[in-house]
């Protein structure tokens, strides 16, 4: 369930305190472009999550359900003051619920700066448990610095066989798993999120190869299976591009059951 705050960023804010050793060096605020945020339960990490939206994104996934952010340009330059000041409105309730704050986008570390600034604000000024919701495509743009700022990795595995990877995602598969493997190599938490599409990503040895490498990473405590919807459609007309996954089905329950079944054969937690 996601909460709106009604907002559309229309009041980027002075800058902010020098918190990242950019900021520091040259005194100038620090800012990224932001699509928006909202206030999420259940999608986004655990307990109630403030969710900051980045613009921009390397990927274009099939399924998308917010094309609206592949481009920075869209996005609305703001300042890492304003997010955290609204943030900073809704910390009591995110605390009582067991959540946090996660960075997602779009691609967030297509803006690794804008990012690592906004993950350690929230994490050592209102101590929010922290995630970063990423492809892992960019991975190697975060820094060290950065992912010790992040109690939690969101990391979507969008297919294992490299050619269905880049029919999704127009992108290569290697830099996600490389990724992947720097951050169990770090020991961080990672969950894992498959989309499951009938006749795209659904094949048997597909789900397979997944859950083969979730299970081989031993930082991986949960598995997101989540079934591929159309939501997305209406705002891909809007932006004059054609949805190919028009006429693909959801999942059955069944199928997605399997492919939990799948995970779970592996030692992993999968809903």
């Amino acid at each position: 369930m996601t909460i709106l705050l009604g907002q559309n960023l229309s009041r980027p804010a002075a800058g902010p305190a020098a918190v990242t050793p950019a900021a520091a060096v040259t005194g100038r605020p620090s800012e990224g472009s932001v699509h928006s945020w909202d206030l999420s339960t259940g999608v986004d990490g655990p307990g109630t999550r403030f969710v900051t939206f980045l613009s921009g994104c390397p990927l274009t996934c099939l399924y998308c359900h917010n094309p609206d952010t592949w481009r920075m340009r869209n996005g609305k330059r703001t300042s890492a003051d304003d997010v955290i000041a609204e943030a900073a409105k809704y910390t009591r309730f995110i605390a009582a619920s067991g959540g946090g704050a996660t960075v997602s986008g779009g691609e967030p570390l297509l803006q690794p700066v804008f990012a690592g600034e906004l993950l350690h604000r929230m994490k050592h000024e209102l101590g929010l448990h922290t995630a970063l919701d990423t492809s892992g495509f960019l991975g190697v743009r975060a820094t060290d610095a950065l992912l010790r700022d992040v109690d939690l990795v969101l990391l979507d595995i969008k297919s294992w066989d490299p050619g269905t990877y880049r029919k999704v995602t127009g992108r290569p598969l290697a830099p996600t798993l490389d990724f992947a493997h720097r951050l169990a190599d770090l020991g961080k938490e990672v969950h894992v999120r498959f989309v499951l599409v009938p006749g795209l990503t659904d094949d048997p040895a597909n789900i397979e190869g997944v859950a083969s490498f979730a299970g081989s990473l031993g930082n991986v405590s949960r598995v997101d299976v989540l079934p591929f919807h159309k939501l997305g459609e209406g705002k891909w007309q809007a932006l004059g591009r054609e949805f190919t996954l028009h006429d693909t089905p959801s999942p059955t329950p069944e199928q997605v059951a399997h492919a939990r079944a799948v995970f779970a054969a592996q030692g992993l937690t999968a809903v």
